[in-house]
């Protein structure tokens, strides 16, 4: 088997190749290409993958991608990721994120249509929530230009295969986290935060809402889902969560008890890092995906906590040396 993924140097893209080359397949990762190359979350994997560049941007390279290539399996990762920032590059987040989606389906319909193609769907889709928990019938209400994309991304997805008969699925994936998560995003924020504080490099953590409430689960147990899709008789669409919500208060007592610390003394709020508009109470009911793919996580909140914790402290004191 042979598979291609987009977005392959960010968190998922790593765990799916990870995951993908322990089943065997041989993996593609397409790379925008630059003149340096983030390969840091790959790099343990680097000489088992095949890397080519293209472009989500330009038309012309998705399709020669696939004609080089040929996947039975496509993964679209790829995406202006980090939901702040789609704020202050709304166009460009809407090219990648939304119009690029368009461009690597409308390639996968001229080179190779009978290659099964997933999209990376999110529960910022949902944003302003029409009904709590969410399911794959709640409306969408995106209060992002990355969930106002995303959301396009989706139903392009759905409009291609309905449209050309591809095989194409969309996974609503609720936020998932692992120490591969970029430190921009909160829950890595804390993690690294907690680690540089415990070994006396930094005193204070700047947030923003710690009331803001998210279903948070694991990376590494959400890309098998991915590959759960792929594998079933008939394309449909599936929510990924753990079912449980959980507050930023709640992920950094738990970050900083686990480091001995009292986070009261070291945690304060800023208002830079509050949101335009916030989302409301993101909890996914995973329902389908359990009983037509098997699928469950088997990392807990807790765990996963003390998981980003255990590595960030590893990493600096790394850093240190």
């Amino acid at each position: 088997m042979k598979a291609l993924i987009t977005g392959i140097t960010g968190q998922d893209g790593s765990y799916l190749a990870d995951f993908l080359l322990a089943r065997g397949y041989t993996v593609y990762g397409m790379l925008r290409r630059s003149s340096t190359d983030n390969l840091e979350r790959i790099a343990h994997i680097r000489d088992r993958l095949e890397l080519r560049h293209a472009d989500l941007l330009d038309q012309l390279t998705p399709i020669k991608l696939l004609e080089d290539t040929r996947p039975a399996e496509i993964y679209n990762l790829a995406a202006m990721s980090f939901v702040p920032a789609s704020w202050s590059q709304p166009v460009l987040t809407g090219e990648f994120t939304a119009l690029g989606v368009t461009r690597i389906l409308d390639a996968v319909r001229q080179v190779c249509p009978g290659a099964k193609f997933y999209q990376a769907s999110s529960s910022e889709m949902f944003g302003r929530v029409r009904e709590v928990p969410q399911t794959e019938r709640t409306p969408f209400y995106p209060r992002s230009p990355y969930g106002v994309a995303k959301a396009y991304g989706h139903y392009i997805t759905v409009n291609y295969r309905e449209s050309y008969n591809l095989f194409a699925v969309s996974g609503i994936l609720f936020n998932h986290e692992s120490p591969r998560r970029g430190r921009e995003f909160v829950t890595r924020k804390i993690t690294d935060g907690v680690a540089r504080i415990k070994l006396g490099l930094a005193d204070k953590l700047p947030l923003g809402n710690l009331d803001a409430q998210r279903d948070w689960g694991f990376a590494g147990d959400y890309v098998k889902a991915m590959w759960l899709m792929l594998q079933q008789p008939a394309p449909d669409d599936y929510v990924v969560a753990t079912g449980r919500t959980h507050a930023v208060r709640e992920f950094v007592e738990i970050a900083f008890d686990h480091a001995g610390l009292d986070w009261r003394r070291h945690v304060t709020q800023d208002p830079r890092f509050m949101r335009p508009a916030e989302v409301d109470q993101l909890l996914g009911d995973s329902s389908k995906a359990r009983q037509a793919l098997g699928w469950q996580p088997e990392v807990d909140f807790e765990g996963l906590v003390r998981m980003m914790v255990d590595a960030d402290l590893a990493l600096v004191k790394a850093e240190r040396r």
